[in-house]
């Protein structure tokens, strides 16, 4: 089946997503997501429906980090805001409302999916769908024969996107009454990274290896596990009285510290605007390590 809306359409049989006739890179999960919230459109999808439809019951993730994941990849690819939303609506503590008008091509009402509505239509799809195959096979000679010529002149293929890996923040002040608000902080920078376009960096916060303690996360496996080229990790700890976040960009092909800062906040602060501030702080360093 075929969903359109605004200038895309999504194929959910090929989990394939246009944007007008170029092709829009979309994860796994993430179309799945789609496929899910593009058949309920106008209604609520509710994060547990979401969290059954992406991994069931049976598997063991982190389901808040991997939503949050899936939504903002999905936010990325369709151009669209969380503060001002075309697209996905996000319902606080419930869940997100596809909002926009969809339209379903392909199959006519009652007929499943991919069937023709007029049976007596299928012989000439037959023969035409013959006749296609008889051209391409011909020009399929043809092309690679003069692929073979030009392959000399090709230019080499462009560089892979680089990947930034963002572990889970850590609690060090001995209070668990912040614990919920350094939890929201390595999901507020992978939401924030991933906004800078999929074209151009890839995001992955969902491995496991990025849920250990920094004593047992060795940079050389987060690397090898991840495949990323950065590491973004940071701990909220006390220090001459104020609570104190450290964060650190680390370049994994040596190990090393290429960024380092850190931000002050009252003892008495309730964090609120503290994801905000290191997801922008963090932005601006990444961007400034991979996006010269």
């Amino acid at each position: 089946m075929t969903y359109a809306f605004g200038t895309f359409r999504f194929d959910t049989e090929s989990a394939t997503l246009m944007r007008s006739d170029r092709l829009v890179p979309l994860e796994r999960q993430p179309a799945r997501a789609l496929a899910l919230l593009l058949a309920r459109a106008g209604q609520v999808v509710t994060r547990d429906e979401l969290r059954a439809h992406l991994w069931g019951e049976e598997t063991h993730v982190d389901f808040d980090r991997g939503l949050a994941y899936c939504v903002s990849q999905l936010r990325s690819a369709l151009g669209d805001s969380a503060d001002s939303p075309r697209f996905i609506q996000t319902l606080p503590r419930r869940g997100y409302t596809f909002i926009a008008p969809v339209r379903v091509d392909g199959a006519a009402a009652g007929a499943p999916a991919g069937a023709s509505a007029d049976p007596a239509a299928r012989p000439a799809r037959i023969s035409n769908w013959i006749s296609a195959a008889a051209i391409a096979g011909v020009a399929l000679v043809v092309g690679a024969a003069g692929a073979l010529m030009i392959a000399r002149d090709r230019p080499p293929p462009p560089p892979r996107r680089p990947i930034v890996a963002v572990s889970v923040f850590e609690n060090e002040t001995g209070n668990a009454a912040h614990d919920r608000a350094v939890a929201a902080l390595s999901d507020a920078i992978v939401e924030r990274l991933t906004a800078i376009g999929p074209a151009q960096i890839g995001v992955d916060g969902n491995a496991a290896i990025l849920r250990r303690p920094r004593d047992a996360r060795d940079w050389r496996a987060v690397a090898r596990d991840t495949g990323a080229v950065y590491l973004v990790s940071g701990q909220l700890q006390t220090r001459a009285g104020a609570l104190s976040l450290l964060m650190y960009l680390i370049r994994l092909d040596d190990g090393t510290h290429v960024w380092v800062q850190r931000i002050a906040r009252p003892p008495e602060d309730r964090l609120d605007t503290l994801d905000g501030d290191a997801a922008a702080e963090i932005e601006a360093a990444v961007r400034k390590a991979l996006l010269r």
